[in-house]
């Protein structure tokens, strides 16, 4: 519980910041990701053997894929129940957290549903560093993993490798790195249809 207040604090006072005063970063982001992806990498190297990634198998496939189809069910659930098209309730679903890539994507289109794209994708990135380590008290923990999407990857790894543990973490790991790779072709094979 005291980790959620500490994440729930850094937001505010990163918002109170960000509003009192607006610095410029430039790409800093992205070589922090980096550094926490060298970091990560160097982690799983230190922890896992060959053998252990064979054994997740099935479940390197089965979990992105279910977490895609979920996903893209959700997106048309949402679609139906708002009134929206069906092409941008699904393209906006499809990014699977990934809000960097999906609002930018979807902008391309539609300015409206890229911003809505953007803020789901972050809404889930942001949820899934409150409530991960909640929800493994209910369901099985490498299972939880799906509702990072494709952040599991990297900034939400952190936060499931602290509650679910190390064994959770490669298979973190693998299903972000699908997701990753799969989210550039699905979300603007859907905005084509």
């Amino acid at each position: 519980m005291r980790f959620l207040i500490y994440v729930l604090a850094s937001l505010v006072a990163g918002m109170a910041v960000g509003h009192s005063n607006a610095p410029n970063f430039g790409n800093l982001y992205e070589i922090m990701l980096y550094i926490l992806i060298l970091i990560i990498g160097i982690d799983l190297g230190q922890t896992f053997r060959l053998g252990e990634i064979k054994r997740l198998g099935r479940l390197a496939v089965k979990l992105p894929v279910a977490t895609l189809v979920g996903s893209l069910l959700g997106g048309l659930a949402a679609s139906l129940l708002l009134g929206i098209e069906l092409k941008w309730g699904l393209a906006i679903s499809a990014g699977c957290g990934w809000y960097s890539l999906t609002g930018p994507l979807i902008g391309q289109y539609s300015a409206v549903y890229g911003t809505l794209g953007f803020l789901a994708n972050l809404t889930r990135e942001i949820f899934t560093v409150l409530l991960y380590p909640v929800t493994i008290r209910r369901i099985p923990k490498e299972l939880a993993v799906s509702m990072g999407g494709a952040t599991t990857m990297d900034t939400t790894l952190p936060v499931i490798t602290k509650f679910g543990g190390s064994e959770v973490a490669l298979i973190a790991f693998v299903h972000g790195f699908v997701l990753t790779a799969v989210v550039p072709f699905v979300v603007p094979f859907i905005l084509q249809l």
